[in-house]
């Protein structure tokens, strides 16, 4: 879970359930930004690291999209671990079908893979020291990285 998820739920904000998230939710009418989230978004920044100094970082789009994908390879890479699916293909299915990723991208695993597991890892592992835990890589990623054996390969 994302430290800012946590951070609501810990204040109480449930979004539609109760009412309160992001946004203030009434019968009637369309929801409206709440300005009293903005103490909750300044904590998370600070316990995330995303404005060192007070202010923002500066990253690519590169990075970005690396920075929203590498954790659901690290998540795949959990999945595959646990033996959860029976071969990765599984997961690059669900992706493409579930999570709409792009299927000429043969689905989140490949795609990793003609990343690279080890700049996937190295990223992870350097993200995990700069903005917390939610980047740590999983062991069965650091395991492959290390040997240079392909995230399918059983």
């Amino acid at each position: 879970m994302s430290p800012l998820i946590e951070l609501l739920m810990k204040n109480g904000r449930n979004g539609k359930i109760n009412g309160k998230g992001y946004y203030i939710y009434e019968k009637g009418s369309k929801p409206k930004p709440d300005p009293s989230i903005l103490p909750i978004i300044e904590e998370c920044r600070r316990q995330t690291k995303l404005m060192p100094a007070g202010k923002p970082i500066t990253i690519t789009d590169k990075e970005i999209l690396e920075m929203v994908l590498f954790p659901v390879v690290n998540e795949a890479c959990r999945v595959l671990d646990e033996e959860v699916v029976v071969r990765a293909s599984d997961l690059d299915t669900t992706s493409v079908l579930g999570m709409s990723f792009p299927s000429h991208r043969g689905g989140i695993v490949f795609w990793a893979d003609t990343v690279g597991a080890n700049h996937v890892y190295k990223s992870l592992k350097e993200w995990s020291e700069a903005y917390g835990s939610f980047y740590k890589p999983s062991k069965y990623l650091e395991e492959r990285a290390i040997k240079g054996i392909p995230l399918v390969q059983p």
